[in-house]
């Protein structure tokens, strides 16, 4: 079974792993539930804004601390640098420092 149905054409779990790594972070299988929770977004929603998808993992990820707990995986911001690692373009807004991005 795939478990990654809704990766990007030519995205594999290496990647990700070496960006998570190369960040001075170690993968865990938190972050394979936040790659297939955003693809799976992208896959669903036609160009999603940079607050809707926030909104949306704050809410899917809201028993374990929802977006606090998503900036301790990922502390260059959730949207963006969890884009980044799950192979997707961030949505608009994710490339001034002060928005979280990882450019």
């Amino acid at each position: 079974m795939n478990e990654f149905p809704n990766a990007p054409h030519g995205w594999d779990i290496g990647e990700a792993k070496q960006e998570i790594e190369k960040s001075g972070l170690v993968f865990k299988d938190d972050y394979v539930e936040i790659i297939q929770a955003l693809q799976n977004y992208f896959a669903t929603h036609d160009k999603p804004k940079r607050r809707e998808l926030s909104d949306a993992l704050e809410e899917r990820f809201h028993v374990k601390g929802g977006l606090k707990y998503l900036y301790k995986l990922l502390p260059k911001g959730p949207v963006a640098q969890g884009c980044m690692i799950a192979g997707l373009t961030p949505p608009a807004g994710n490339v001034d420092q002060s928005f979280g991005s990882v450019v």
